[in-house]
């Protein structure tokens, strides 16, 4: 078992399952409605603590309900919550998806009380006392927030912590091309294919990881969807397959259940491939059901489900 600082968002999620989107100044009628907990943060701790880790997360929530649920699975799964920290004045945040039948998600963010995350609670202590730091690049973006997770990677670093930062399409747009500058030395990089390009600004992969390496990113795991997820070191560059499923309903959450997957594997001491494979049926397990944190899975699962697809491709 090892031990995890997670530094990302806790959210809301309010999710509306309609047939189409509306148009301008128009309106539809949702087929289903819920909220969900929500957030890179929170749902990387929740399935790291699930998979058997020891797991601190680090964000901060506002009051009232909506950070009760937004906390729901964290508290449930036993992370340690000592580091979060409590808004009088900022709502939690919240994410509102619209999301049509084909399982494409439209969403609008409020950052809320996340980006007031506030570095005087980061001790060093508490990351040394840590074997690796997960971020959500989200946390990079801005306000006191962004200070925190700077920080926090440079006490991981001088502690010798192996890093992950997962990328996020959102981070990726906020901060373009100031964003590599911040994360060249993280040990791995998680990106899906349309982050590659709008970080890099070229158009295939292996433009984009040519441009990543001249800037001295050598080592990333790119997620291609239903092909799987691709594994780029100076060494190799191969595609994973993906962990074929049925009855796809909603993809909220896949990409951070990849993440806590992958570290997961990486930390048990997996090579580089398994791991992928292991993030691969995470993903594709976390998409059977509604909300980002609803599958419940564990380590054993997952190998299981890893061993099986290596035996068929035998």
């Amino acid at each position: 078992m090892s031990k995890f600082f997670v530094v990302g968002d806790v959210t809301v999620d309010q999710m509306y399952f309609v047939h189409e989107l509306p148009e301008a100044g128009g309106e539809v009628t949702a087929l289903r409605a819920v909220m969900e907990p929500g957030g890179a943060g929170g749902t990387i701790a929740t399935a790291l603590a699930r998979l058997g880790h020891s797991v601190s997360v680090a964000t901060r929530v506002g009051t009232g309900p909506f950070s009760e649920l937004a906390l729901k699975y964290v508290r449930e799964e036993g992370v340690d919550l000592s580091l979060i920290q409590t808004d009088t004045h900022m709502q939690t945040s919240s994410v509102t998806l619209l999301i049509t039948p084909d399982t494409q998600r439209t969403m609008i963010s409020a950052a809320g009380a996340s980006r007031h995350l506030d570095s005087a609670g980061l001790s060093p202590t508490q990351v040394q006392s840590c074997d690796a730091l997960v971020m959500s690049a989200y946390s990079l973006i801005g306000g006191r927030q962004r200070e925190y997770a700077v920080r926090a990677l440079e006490y991981a670093k001088g502690f010798g912590l192996t890093t992950f930062v997962d990328l996020g399409t959102g981070a990726v747009n906020a901060l373009q091309d100031r964003l590599i500058s911040l994360v060249r030395e993280v040990d791995y990089l998680l990106m899906n294919e349309k982050e590659l390009y709008t970080l890099t600004g070229e158009f295939s992969i292996s433009d984009a990881v040519s441009g990543l390496k001249q800037h001295g990113v050598e080592r990333l795991v790119v997620k291609v969807g239903e092909m799987g997820s691709i594994v780029i070191t100076p060494e190799l560059t191969e595609l994973v397959e993906a962990y074929d499923i049925d009855g796809v309903v909603d993809t909220t959450g896949a990409g951070d259940y990849y993440t806590a997957a992958f570290a997961h594997g990486i930390m048990k001491g997996y090579d580089l491939l398994y791991a992928a494979r292991l993030g691969n049926v995470a993903g594709a397990l976390n998409t059977t059901r509604v909300g980002a944190q609803s599958i419940v899975i564990d380590a054993d699962m997952i190998e299981d489900y890893a061993a099986e697809m290596t035996k068929v491709e035998s």
